[in-house]
């Protein structure tokens, strides 16, 4: 009697699929109490759930994808992602594109912010913030509008901020592409000048007027600061008078998701529309 073709078994592909939903609904309530234990500051515990959730989205994987192999194996960064985001944003200390976010992060922090995390970080960053407000000491959350207080498109920013640091208006792009210039800058100065801060650095100079002097390619980190400083002292008062007076209203206008995430009745009314942007955070 010849032998069965080798299919795996009806019950064997139920069985696959009970245990990934039991995994995923492990994984959700490790979730869960993570934040929750963040929340009441116990962070022993939350050290150990957080390792529990890791074990456990690791035994998703291994059930969904497979274990691959060698050409498969792709590590994890040490630093989660939204701790590298957070990283850049403070040197940066502006609103700011993720294009930029990762360029600074690889001239000046060890590793890579995967390209492909960034697309629903912000989506993720609000709907934890929504099922748990403040179980976080920080948030992930775009940059707003002055006009109509509603998510600046592909700009992000850091919660802890002051409310106006999270505004963009008319000027405001300019002056944080300056802002950053200068940070960048800074940074520079204090460590080695390795190929990737100066290709950083150029991006920069290459549009502040007086930024550049020598050799093309090579920009002096103070160089640079001098000249950002120099703009930045023609927009800096009236950039932050329609940022103040934005903030106020969202104060008295939003709650606190709306605050740090947007009026989402304004975002409809802005569909199709975005915030127009000037220098690194175009490209």
């Amino acid at each position: 009697m010849p032998a069965a073709p080798d299919v795996p078994p009806a019950e064997t592909t139920t069985e696959t699929a009970a245990a990934t939903d039991a995994l995923e609904a492990r994984i959700g309530d490790l979730r869960a109490a993570v934040r929750r234990a963040i929340a009441n500051g116990d962070r022993q515990a939350a050290r150990v759930l957080r390792s529990e959730l890791r074990q456990a989205e690791e035994a998703w994987d291994e059930a969904v994808l497979g274990s691959g192999g060698p050409a498969h194996d792709v590590r994890r960064p040490l630093v989660p992602v939204r701790d590298q985001v957070h990283q850049a944003l403070t040197l940066l200390g502006a609103p700011a594109a993720p294009k930029l976010i990762g360029s600074v992060y690889a001239a000046f922090f060890p590793g890579d912010i995967p390209g492909s995390r960034l697309t629903s970080l912000r989506r993720d960053e609000e709907r934890s913030f929504r099922t748990a407000p403040y179980a976080r000491p920080f948030y992930l959350c775009p940059a707003l509008t002055a006009d109509l207080l509603s998510p600046a498109r592909g700009l992000l920013a850091v919660s802890t901020w002051p409310q106006a640091q999270r505004i963009v208006g008319p000027l405001s792009a300019r002056a944080d592409f300056l802002t950053a210039a200068i940070r960048v800058a800074e940074q520079a100065g204090r460590g080695p000048d390795g190929s990737g801060v100066q290709r950083l650095l150029w991006r920069f100079a290459a549009n502040i007027p007086g930024a550049t002097a020598g050799t093309v390619g090579t920009v002096d980190p103070a160089v640079l600061a001098e000249a950002a400083r120099a703009e930045l002292d023609v927009h800096r008062d009236a950039d932050r008078h329609q940022r103040e007076r934005a903030a106020e209203r969202a104060l008295a206008q939003l709650d606190d998701a709306g605050r740090l995430f947007g009026s989402r009745l304004h975002a409809l009314r802005r569909t199709g529309s975005g915030n127009a942007t000037d220098g690194e955070n175009t490209r």
